[in-house]
């Protein structure tokens, strides 16, 4: 006896143009009930997203693309995205294998977190108002992707920029990206747990997304949060474990005019609250973001002078 076809068997075989595929995708999604949250944050978009990567087209697409008809086997590879998306609940940029971060795209995938952190925002504005001068040596610490230090380099041509992080896997696919980006002669990257293998260096900018998620919303995360490496999310009860050393080690590696900028995300009350004497300047962001703090070298120095790192 023949088994009913699924939603996903009717879809292939029924829906014919890009516009009843991107309806009938996103309204599965809505009623599966997905999170977005790794670059898209609607069904509509990434019904799109998904849509257009199984048939090579990339958005934004001309409504004169809507109606055009796909064939037997773009359908298929069409459904194959939406089902895997359902089914697996992993973020769409680990099924495409490509994320966009500050209007560039990324490889990536399972080793890696998915791009989508504010500071994207401080890169196309090269960092004004926070740099006095236009840095010549930039840290991106953390780097996963390497999206944020290649982001940099693409925003400041005269720059070199340094790549770490403690993942060998993570920094496979940096070392893509750079490749990918024509960026070899000035982005480098290098395994090192925080500063271990910086010894000496000094930077202009140290820019980093660190892990940052407490034990109480790790244990909340969505499901799609969890196809990612908790190495790159969870940093202890308060989400603060790899914050403090940095804030103890960065003014050994920053320049006199030297600045640090780092993503805490939803732990920036904690940090706060740890250090109330350090003058954090926290970045409000026109696209959306919080939880960005900026500190000059010469603040980390003063506290640390002062004991309060």
């Amino acid at each position: 006896m023949a088994s009913s076809p699924t939603v996903f068997d009717q879809a292939r075989d029924e829906l014919v143009t890009i516009r009843d595929f991107f309806r009938w995708a996103a309204s599965e999604f809505i009623a599966a009930k997905l999170f977005y949250g790794h670059g898209t944050d609607n069904p509509w978009d990434e019904a799109e997203q998904l849509v257009l990567h199984a048939i090579h087209l990339a958005p934004p697409l001309g409504d004169e693309w809507l109606d055009a008809k796909l064939t037997p086997s773009e359908r298929t590879k069409v459904v194959a995205n939406v089902q895997r998306r359902i089914e697996e609940r992993i973020p769409a940029a680990y099924i495409t294998g490509q994320a966009w971060f500050a209007g560039l795209p990324y490889v990536v995938d399972e080793r890696v977190l998915v791009p989508r952190s504010p500071i994207a925002e401080l890169i196309e504005k090269r960092f004004a108002p926070w740099l006095a001068d236009e840095p010549q040596q930039i840290l991106d610490l953390c780097t996963g992707s390497g999206c944020i230090g290649i982001a940099c380099a693409h925003a400041l041509p005269d720059a070199e920029v340094q790549l770490s992080d403690i993942s060998y896997d993570a920094l496979a696919v940096a070392e893509e990206n750079i490749q990918q980006h024509g960026v070899t002669e000035r982005v480098f990257a290098l395994q090192s747990d925080l500063f271990e293998n910086l010894y000496g260096q000094r930077f202009d900018l140290i820019v980093s997304n660190p892990p940052y998620v407490d034990a109480d919303d790790m244990a909340s995360l969505p499901e799609e949060f969890h196809a990612e490496p908790e190495l790159g999310l969870a940093s202890g009860n308060d989400g603060l474990d790899f914050t403090r050393r940095l804030l103890v080690e960065a003014a050994d590696y920053l320049t006199d005019k030297g600045v640090l900028i780092v993503e805490v995300g939803n732990s920036w009350p904690a940090l706060e609250e740890a250090y109330p004497s350090l003058p954090f300047t926290w970045v409000e962001f026109e696209r959306g973001g919080h939880g960005v703090f900026v500190l000059a070298a010469q603040d980390l120095r003063n506290a640390r002078a002062e004991g309060v790192l």
